[in-house]
Order: C-alpha cells, then sequence, then structure tokens
C-alpha cells in the first residue's frame, strides 16, 4: 500500500511539502505525484533513492512562472508503492510506468527535468512519446551503454553493490544509499543532514522497502553482456538524432557524474542544446541550487515561448 504524509515524514519537514498528494494506477501499482499550477506541463523525474521531496525548492518557482508542475515519485521510492519482488523493477518497466502516468493525465507540450535514473526513464519516454514532448532538460544523468563512469568500474564501493549479498546487505538492511550516499553528494552538508535527511531515510525505513536502491542500479550495464546494453544502445541513438530542444544543467562539484566527462558527452551528441550550465552541486544539486535551477528552467522556457510566437 501507497505510505500516506503523515505517517511518513517527520512533522517538521512537512512544511516542506504542503502539497496535496494525487495517486495513479499504473501497470496494476500505486503511484503517488503531485500536481501543482497551470500551463504547460514541467514534469521533475528524480532517481535513486530519492523521490519528489529533491524539487521542493523548485516546484514554487516554477509553478509561479505559470507553468504546471507534475512530479511523481518512481514505483518503489517516496510515497510510491513499493512492492517486494525483484521483477517488478526494470528500466523498461519504469519508463512503462511513467508513460501510463504521462497518458493517464493527457499531458503534452512536456518539459521533462531527467536527474540520475530520471535520466534513462525520462529520456526513454521522450523518444518514444515524441510528440507529447516539448523540451528536456538534463542533469546528472547519462544515456548510453558500458560503464557510465570510472565510478562504475571500482571494486568498492560499487562493483561489490552487484554482489548478491554485499548489495543488499548495505543498501537493503543498512541503507547506505539513502543514507550516507545522498549525504556525501550535497555540498553543503550540514544543512542537508539537519534540513532534508529524514525525509529521504523515512521513505524508506526498513529493508524490504529499500529493494529498489539495491536492484536499480545492477541494471547499469557493465558489459556488453548486461540486460540493458541494448536499451542503452538505443537510447544513444535515438538522442543523438533528437532535435528537441534541450538544457543541460550539472553540478560543478559532481564526483560521480563528472560535468566535464558527462554534460561534455551530451553537449556532442545533442550540439543545439543549451549549456552545459554549472551550478553549485554534487550529484544530487537540487539539495544545493534549487531555485536556480528553476531559474534556469524558467528562462529557458521563457526563451521557447517568445521564439514560438515570432
Amino acid at each position: 500500500m501507497a505510505l500516506s504524509l503523515d505517517n511518513t515524514l517527520p512533522g517538521a519537514l512537512r512544511a516542506q511539502w504542503p502539497y496535496a498528494p494525487h495517486e495513479a494506477s499504473v501497470n496494476g501499482w500505486r503511484m503517488h505525484y503531485i500536481d501543482e499550477g497551470v500551463g504547460d506541463p514541467i514534469v521533475l523525474l528524480h532517481g535513486n533513492p530519492t523521490w519528489g521531496f529533491l524539487y521542493r525548492d523548485m516546484i514554487g518557482p516554477l509553478v509561479r512562472s505559470g507553468r504546471r508542475v507534475i512530479v511523481p515519485d518512481m514505483i518503489g521510492f517516496g510515497l510510491s508503492e513499493k512492492p517486494t519482488r525483484e521483477q517488478a523493477h526494470s528500466l523498461d518497466g519504469h519508463v512503462a510506468n511513467l508513460t501510463a502516468l504521462m497518458r493517464q493525465l493527457n499531458l503534452s507540450r512536456i518539459m521533462l527535468v531527467c536527474h540520475d535514473w530520471g535520466g534513462p526513464t525520462g529520456l526513454s519516454f521522450a523518444m518514444s512519446n515524441p510528440e507529447r514532448v516539448r523540451a528536456l532538460t538534463i542533469m546528472s544523468t547519462w544515456a548510453w551503454p558500458l560503464p557510465p563512469a570510472e565510478f562504475h568500474t571500482r571494486i568498492f564501493p560499487w562493483r561489490m553493490m552487484h554482489a548478491p549479498l554485499v548489495g543488499p546487505y548495505l543498501l537493503g538492511n543498512h541503507g547506505a544509499l539513502a543514507r550516507r550516499g545522498v549525504y556525501l553528494s550535497v555540498v553543503d552538508r550540514e544543512k542537508f543532514a539537519h534540513g532534508a535527511q529524514a525525509a529521504y531515510e523515512a521513505a524508506l525505513p526498513d529493508a524490504a522497502s529499500r529493494l529498489l536502491t539495491w536492484v536499480w542500479p545492477r541494471w547499469i550495464p557493465l558489459d556488453e553482456n548486461a540486460r540493458a546494453y541494448e536499451r542503452f544502445q538505443w537510447l544513444e541513438q535515438k538522442l543523438s538524432r533528437s532535435k528537441l530542444p534541450a538544457l543541460i544543467i550539472w553540478g560543478r562539484e559532481d564526483d560521480v557524474f563528472d560535468a566535464t566527462t558527462f554534460s561534455s558527452r551530451f553537449k556532442q551528441m545533442m550540439p543545439h542544446a543549451e549549456g552545459p550550465l554549472l551550478v553549485t552541486g554534487r550529484h544530487f544539486l537540487q539539495e544545493d541550487s534549487g531555485p536556480e535551477i528553476a531559474d534556469l528552467i524558467r528562462h529557458f522556457m521563457d526563451r521557447l515561448d517568445k521564439g514560438e510566437k515570432r
């Protein structure tokens, strides 16, 4: 059953998430999302192990700019239902879940904001449904096969997380990703520890609820025989041919998906994209620069609006 706001978030954090909850049934699972404002939709996609709370500092500014803002919690995260079977989680499954929500809401002219696993998920949706998508914002993610970063080739911690017992033990039983992992991936760690970390831990309270935190990383292709290798090949080819307007934003301190390597590769794939624009931030750059990122997206959308009126 999907968790409620009241029994998940500590009271001190509820004021940071004052949004009316909505639920949709997607492929048999209950997906929580928020839907604020009016206008062309901006869909904000999170990754592992976060949820919509990651975008709390961006929602208000984007709504006030005259946009409709939709923030889903991926199945397995946040206030959405958390399947306890590994088979329920696959990259294609998450793409299908997102597609089901977008179709139920009958969204078009979408600005899709893709971060972390929201990248492969959202970009796959965009390449399969270009008629629904107006533009892309790409942040700290990847869209090609083989280990996306040097980080993912290391024995520790990454390949150990793929081990049959070590991964579930560290990420499931001990919640290493939701606790220590996010903390280490922001710049202002003291502010994060006192103001946001509890929201991520509360949404994944036990080993069963943390299943996706160690299952999803196993979909990162480490060699050509990996189960998602062909999906990422397809995604790279499609994105390289896409002419959708795009904005690339990156955290200058990101040490997992470093800006020099990753934002540059997206720029090579999509030379028409604006950016890369660098902001203060490690991997979870929204925690350090949420309002600034919202402003960059708002100005980008305003330029698109003006271009259409010419």
